[in-house]
């Protein structure tokens, strides 16, 4: 770990990517002020004033919005959207499908691989396929092919991380901030989400206390937000991980996506969410039969910029997670 090479620009977490991600996105402005005001689909994205800590990785991360259905590849020229994707929302808040398909999710997930007795000194291992929608002022933007992200995160999130993403090269992560530093609350580590509630109303308090402070969005956004984030980038424990998606069931605006499929052509049901600041909407993808989570994925909900509705602007694709002995060992 030593050699590895410290690139301070990429250095934040994966989880806090997808939060910058939502800092940019809420940059778009309507310049229509009408009572009934519309998106201005010419506007482009402009870089939000970020705190001085983020602003190199903004410059890395310039816009994660992420692509794309159908295997992983695009052959259009850049800028074109693709297809839109199978499935729309079928039902605006709980209480009838997204209610009973999160329930079914959630007894899933109860019956997921119990890690308690990992160590403290390993490593959980994410291996994704993933491809970010880039822009850059002045150009247009472009969705490059699907591919393979690894990370390794320390099981108490003591020790330096690892990234490795095809193209990109790898680089190392910093050890997850502690109890009572400046993110500490939403630490994706193990032994950190081992310590939340097991009971959905005390998992939705905490996401409903914790969720705003992290985004600046909209609070139930903010708690969906976060959601994602923990079920993307980490290894849940089976109590937990139920919790919250039993306390995503009371988020008003949570909606179904039936006959959706995933970038690799799986089979899936979606729990989606628009964004109420943004065109976009947020979809967790999981096996139609299993329903074990396959990832997520941000759909264009109107046109905006070079971006037509129905693109998929970001996509993150779990193909393995497992606990490993060192950062950069593959099971």
């Amino acid at each position: 770990m030593n050699q590895l090479p410290e690139l301070p620009e990429r250095d934040l977490p994966p989880a806090r990517h997808r939060l910058l991600k939502e800092h940019l996105m809420t940059e778009i402005r309507r310049e229509d002020q009408a009572p009934a005001p519309r998106w201005d689909k010419g506007n482009k994205w402009l870089r939000p004033a970020l705190a001085a800590a983020a602003v190199a990785t903004a410059a890395a991360v310039t816009v994660m919005v992420l692509p794309s259905g159908g295997g992983g590849t695009d052959d259009r020229p850049p800028g074109k959207a693709p297809a839109a994707q199978p499935g729309t929302p079928t039902d605006e808040r709980s209480g009838t499908p997204a209610v009973a398909l999160l329930e079914n999710i959630a007894l899933a997930a109860e019956q997921q691989t119990d890690y308690s007795g990992i160590e403290d000194d390993q490593y959980v291992y994410i291996d994704s396929r993933v491809s970010y929608a880039r822009y850059e002022e002045g150009g247009r933007t472009t969705i490059p092919p699907l591919h393979r992200s690894e990370q390794w995160t320390s099981v108490d999130g003591s020790r330096k991380g690892l990234i490795r993403e095809q193209g990109r090269g790898r680089w190392a992560t910093d050890p997850d901030p502690g109890p009572g530093e400046p993110g500490g609350e939403v630490a994706t580590h193990y032994r950190h989400l081992s310590t939340l509630p097991t009971d959905p109303d005390g998992m939705y308090d905490w996401l409903r206390r914790t969720a705003p402070d992290q985004g600046g969005q909209e609070t139930e956004q903010a708690m969906f937000v976060l959601v994602g984030d923990l079920i993307r980038d980490a290894i849940v424990p089976p109590e937990q991980n139920a919790a919250l998606y039993r306390a995503v069931a009371r988020i008003e605006g949570v909606t179904v996506v039936e006959n959706a499929v995933d970038a690799l052509g799986r089979k899936a049901v979606a729990v989606a969410r628009q964004d109420p600041d943004n065109p976009t909407r947020d979809e967790w993808l999981f096996d139609a039969g299993t329903h074990e989570f396959l990832g997520e994925r941000s759909v264009a909900s109107e046109d905006y910029s070079d971006v037509r509705k129905g693109t998929v602007t970001s996509n993150t694709v779990i193909t393995r997670r497992a606990v490993v002995d060192e950062a950069g060992r593959r099971p």
